[in-house]
């Protein structure tokens, strides 16, 4: 297996440790740890390692799914990591698949819409080849018959994030409906990121609801609040799954305890209350940020979630210039569009507390002033 580097993590280890505002970062302000209780009694693994059972039922129950098809994470990193493991093995056939794909010719083939999350690319080609759809400026709309067009016969997977990193565009339900038929009709697996989906006020059905071939892959980590819990989970058929647990076992083995406990009364007594306030940060700072693109004469399509994709102004020469200048000169972290395939944008991530994002906005404008 041969991977690529992973362009936004070596971009954040060179700058984000020591600047002063991270305004690239894609999730919501963190919680503090006092609304929760924190003793899960002894500190053992979980066991069974795939999460305890009740309580994957109940997160089964928001797919229509049973305990047997959830498996809990490290974070939807894992999840997604684990799910390409399980669907893509060496010789490209679907892990724990039927007959048709086992049949499939001998070479691991997914479908991928861009742009979207590193991982989510990088790592089925790293397993095989890959087919990218393009979403395209500046409405970033979801083409299905361009994803029809890129569906081969040895297909084992098409892979969606919604909604969208770095855009932001929430694709409506009758086009991921779309992708699920076309997935079906393949024999394949329809995989959504989900991960923003929950900082909608109304989101779409979850893709593990639509049928058998709907995976979904969350955490808690970006409408929750809870980046540090590294608590996800894999919600779909039970033979993907069983695979994906066959594979952790050499990854993370189980969830941490602590973490399952925390994870279970963030999803229970206290999810109203954290969604609705991380929704209305959400909203409020996504507002701030489109005065700001705005003033300045951007272009930006408006997002849900945490995350704005920015097309810079003429006057540099790309992305990672600009933000290499905003870095160096004012102490703010934004993410260059070239690593997700588009150098004329940068993404900027509005989740962190409301002074911190006026604080760092001040300073992007004080650059733009600066080199207007």
């Amino acid at each position: 297996m041969n991977i690529e580097p992973f362009g936004l993590e070596r971009w954040f280890a060179e700058y984000e440790h020591e600047a002063d505002i991270m305004l690239a970062e894609s999730g919501i302000r963190s919680l503090d740890v006092d609304r929760f209780d924190l003793d899960p009694g002894e500190l053992g693994y979980v066991i069974p390692t795939n999460g305890n059972p009740e309580f994957r039922a109940e997160v089964g129950e928001r797919y229509g799914r049973s305990e047997d098809e959830v498996l809990f994470t490290c974070g939807t990193q894992e999840a997604n990591f684990l799910a390409f493991l399980s669907l893509l093995d060496d010789d490209g056939r679907a892990v724990g698949g039927d007959a048709a794909s086992s049949s499939r010719a001998q070479s691991a083939h997914a479908v991928v819409v861009t742009p979207t999350y590193q991982a989510l690319h990088a790592v089925p080609e790293s397993m095989g080849e890959v087919n990218r759809v393009s979403l395209e400026p500046p409405e970033w709309e979801l083409d299905v018959d361009a994803v029809a067009d890129a569906i081969r016969d040895e297909t084992d997977v098409i892979v969606l994030n919604n909604p969208n990193n770095p855009t932001g565009r929430y694709h409506p339900q009758e086009k991921v409906e779309a992708l699920y038929d076309l997935a079906e009709d393949a024999g394949a697996y329809l995989l959504c990121d989900e991960v923003y989906r929950l900082l909608s006020p109304d989101p779409v059905d979850p893709v593990a609801s639509m049928g058998e071939y709907g995976i979904s892959t969350t955490s808690l980590t970006k409408a929750y609040g809870l980046a540090g819990l590294r608590f996800g989970w894999l919600v779909g058929a039970e033979e993907v799954v069983n695979g994906a647990w066959e594979w952790k076992d050499y990854t993370t083995i189980s969830p941490g305890i602590i973490d399952q406990h925390v994870a279970r009364q963030a999803l229970g007594e206290h999810e109203d209350d954290i969604l609705a306030e991380n929704r209305e940060l959400a909203a409020s700072n996504r507002d701030r940020v489109r005065e700001f693109v705005d003033e300045y004469g951007l272009e930006w399509y408006d997002p849900v979630g945490v995350n704005g994709f920015v097309r810079i102004s003429d006057g540099f020469e790309d992305g990672e210039e600009f933000c290499r200048g905003v870095v160096e000169e004012e102490s703010v972290v934004l993410a260059p569009g070239n690593l997700f395939g588009f150098d004329r944008y940068f993404r900027i991530g509005f989740g962190l507390p409301a002074e911190e994002l006026e604080d760092g906005l001040g300073r992007v404008e004080s650059f733009l002033d600066g080199h207007a």
